[in-house]
């Protein structure tokens, strides 16, 4: 499903959790649920879920709320999970590997069809049920399997050089694990920095300020 409207990237952002405390609402069975039931699980107003969802449509019915399994349906369809993007992970050391065998991709809209590192003394092991290649595999290995994403779980160095490497071979987004706040002059190209450590220096803050 697609909108005319420009999206927020805030509204963007709640999506995911949408999803995923609908999903559970479904696996437990639960048929219906009210914007003022959903708004207390998640600790958002019910005037926000409703903003949040009518930016794609209206889903609710007055006086009856939400199907559960057909919004879940219905945000999973605007998330792409549906979609099944070619993924491949960029870096075979602890991080890449813990995300190829942790992360449920199919679940996420991805397939990972591919893990790639520079270290030749690594290459063929075995990370759950791929093979690690060589980083000079690249080239081929894009041609014919065409990949969309790319996991990068690189050292900060190399990022952009891989980054500018791989949009040449076709790939359109990347989740990015280094430290680079990575910035490519393409604009058809997407990007999700992920910043561990900043995720943990807020848990710090705030953990400071409630224990002083």
């Amino acid at each position: 499903m697609k909108t005319n409207n420009p999206v927020s990237a805030s509204v963007i952002k709640r999506l995911p959790r949408y999803y995923r405390f609908l999903g559970e609402l479904k696996n437990k069975g639960t048929l219906r649920i009210s914007s003022r039931e959903l708004s207390d699980m998640m600790k958002l107003t019910a005037s926000q879920i409703r903003q949040d969802l009518n930016c794609f449509g209206g889903f609710g019915q007055q006086g009856y709320g939400y199907n559960v399994a057909q919004l879940h349906a219905e945000i999973g369809q605007i998330l792409g999970v549906d979609k099944g993007f070619r993924t491949i992970v960029i870096g075979a050391g602890n991080l890449g590997r813990a995300i190829a065998t942790h992360i449920n991709f199919s679940t996420r809209g991805c397939e990972l069809i591919g893990i790639f590192d520079r270290d030749p003394a690594i290459t063929g092991e075995q990370v759950g049920d791929l093979n690690v290649r060589h980083v000079s595999e690249l080239e081929s290995f894009c041609r014919q399997k065409k990949p969309v994403i790319a996991v990068l779980c690189i050292p900060k160095a190399e990022t952009q050089e891989i980054a500018e490497r791989l949009v040449t071979l076709g790939l359109k987004a990347f989740w990015n694990y280094s430290h680079y706040d990575l910035s490519i002059d393409y604009e058809d190209i997407v990007v999700e920095n992920v910043h561990l450590g900043d995720s943990l220096l807020t848990l710090t803050y705030r953990t400071k300020e409630i224990t002083g």
